[in-house]
């Protein structure tokens, strides 16, 4: 099949690797010319992906609209803040998109799916989640991740795809719980890098995801998806791999915030995007619109967004009025 990947990054560039070890024809777009010509020269993309090599036969272009002419599937690895922007050039695209990006937009309040429904109308869609890290799928660590479609029958195509013997793929009919789930616990890792910065322990960072799955799982049902989807690899899964491992963007930036140092210098000094940032802001307006209780979410946007102290953070989580278990 060809695929093209728009987004040559850590993610894209890992599953630019895997697709094309499963003999199909592969094409990686990247928006920064440069950075595609450093991939070409050095074989591997030290950039994003260091010391992995980048088969010859991945066909690197800069100029969207010839990397997408020929695509039977657009697998989409951009961030979520520009994701509209890059996918408006997909409008007259009819072929199958499967978004593999966490988040959700600001002030639509919707899903990488959601979007591509306004601005790639006439494609398929499928999204593509669960606890992968890039560098551990490009290593052949064992891995499994989620295909979610509400048509089955896309789901078992991008399964069927992306199988690989390392890297297993189960679907889900919830397209919108998968994909929440995969944008709700990058901002639940911030708040767990804040523990970990902060010095806490075992116990601290526990309660903090225990009680975290909790107001996701009623966010999620609250748009309309199901409980059940956030026990399962794109839920709970993909929130304990997020807020425990040393591989998280967004655990590391959280621990830089516990240790002091405020959100904005720490995002200007990487080059790799922390998705729970945006998605902070996202989440928090989207709670508030459907009268939904979210104190991790609260407090992680008050840090972020209204400079709050994390000492007063941890003070008003943990003196909440006491209440039954939920």
């Amino acid at each position: 099949m060809r695929i093209t990947v728009l987004g040559a990054g850590a993610w894209g560039t890992a599953l630019a690797r895997l697709l094309c070890r499963g003999g199909n024809h592969l094409t990686l777009w990247g928006h920064v010319g440069e950075w595609l010509q450093d991939i070409r020269r050095a074989g591997r993309n030290e950039r994003f992906l260091p010391g992995i090599e980048v088969p010859q036969e991945i066909g690197l272009e800069s100029d969207l609209p010839r990397a997408v002419e020929r695509a039977e599937l657009v697998v989409v690895a951009v961030p979520s803040q520009p994701f509209r922007e890059v996918t408006s050039q997909l409008a007259a695209y009819t072929g199958l998109v499967v978004s593999v990006t966490k988040g959700i937009e600001h002030k639509t309040g919707l899903t990488m799916c959601g979007v591509l429904s306004q601005t790639a109308p006439r494609a398929a869609c499928a999204a593509l989640s669960g606890p992968s890290f890039a560098i551990e799928v490009a290593r052949d660590i064992p891995t499994a991740v989620v295909a979610a479609s509400p048509d089955a029958a896309i789901a078992e195509q991008v399964q069927q795809l992306f199988s690989r013997p390392a890297f297993r793929v189960y679907t889900s009919g919830d397209r919108l719980g998968v994909e929440l789930g995969g944008a709700l616990k990058n901002v639940i890792a911030i708040a767990a890098g804040i523990s970990d910065g902060l010095g806490f322990g075992d116990n601290s960072k526990a309660a903090l995801v225990t009680r975290a799955n909790a107001e996701i799982r009623r966010l999620g049902v609250a748009c309309g998806a199901q409980a059940e989807t956030f026990t399962g690899l794109s839920g709970l899964g993909d929130l304990i791999v997020t807020c425990f491992s040393q591989h998280s963007r967004n655990r590391r930036f959280g621990e830089r915030m516990g240790r002091g140092e405020k959100p904005a210098a720490i995002e200007a000094s990487t080059l790799a995007v922390a998705e729970g940032f945006p998605t902070a802001r996202s989440a928090f307006e989207l709670a508030r619109e459907l009268g939904v209780v979210t104190p991790v979410i609260d407090e992680v946007y008050a840090m972020l967004f209204q400079e709050k102290d994390v000492s007063h953070a941890v003070r008003d989580l943990m003196s909440r009025d006491l209440k039954a278990e939920d």
